[in-house]
């Protein structure tokens, strides 16, 4: 199983240059080049924090309703999170280049619960030319309460995407998918638990 460390860091400085770089995102289900992806995670005491620097020359971003539409139509990066890969439950982070984000429970197989919200979430979003920065974190409490994080491991179940959308000539959008992990689907899934690999705090 592919596995990332987390490296620990002070919560009065994040120096992300210290950060593992992790840029292995690829579109398993399509012959195009993936464009540069890439995630970095640290944690103190309290949090975990994550981010993702991509490049995009064809940003995709609807407006909509509300954070669900919007996200759900937009490029995008994700983070799932589960105590263990029956995934059931199992927790999701999607998030786009405006700072929206849709966080939602789930349980296999794709049976959502909308209302759900990640507790102590914080994201912060920028977008500079043809590249975007998504750049948050959550309270380790948090992943401890939802089983994520046990009692006695430093390490958890994760997945991390990112959804890269590209306007077709004739105004459509082609959807493609980039998974940390290919999960060997025949169509494009990431929840599924072939799609997840592993976080250990170092």
């Amino acid at each position: 199983m592919k596995r990332y460390r987390v490296r620990h860091t002070s919560a009065t400085a994040l120096d992300w240059a210290v950060a593992e770089s992790l840029t292995a995102f690829s579109f398993p289900w399509e012959e195009s080049t993936a464009p540069f992806t890439e995630f970095r995670a640290l944690w103190d005491e309290s949090h975990l924090h994550f981010r993702f620097d991509c490049q995009d020359d064809d940003l995709v971003l609807p407006d909509g309703a509300d954070a669900k539409e919007r996200v759900l139509g937009s490029d995008r990066v994700e983070i799932f999170l589960s105590p263990d890969l029956s995934l059931k439950p199992y927790f999701c982070l999607e998030m786009s280049p405006r700072g929206d984000v849709l966080d939602y429970e789930a349980s296999f197989y794709r049976e959502m619960n909308w209302d759900w919200r990640c507790a102590g979430l914080s994201l912060a979003a920028e977008i500079m030319g043809n590249r975007y920065t998504v750049m948050g974190s959550i309270p380790l409490d948090t992943l401890r309460t939802l089983q994520v994080l046990k009692a006695d491991s430093r390490e958890f179940y994760a997945g991390l995407y990112r959804a890269e959308f590209r306007h077709k000539p004739d105004g459509s959008v082609q959807s493609g998918w980039m998974p940390w992990v290919n999960p060997q689907t025949e169509r494009p899934d990431f929840h599924v638990p072939a799609s997840f690999g592993i976080l250990e705090l170092v």
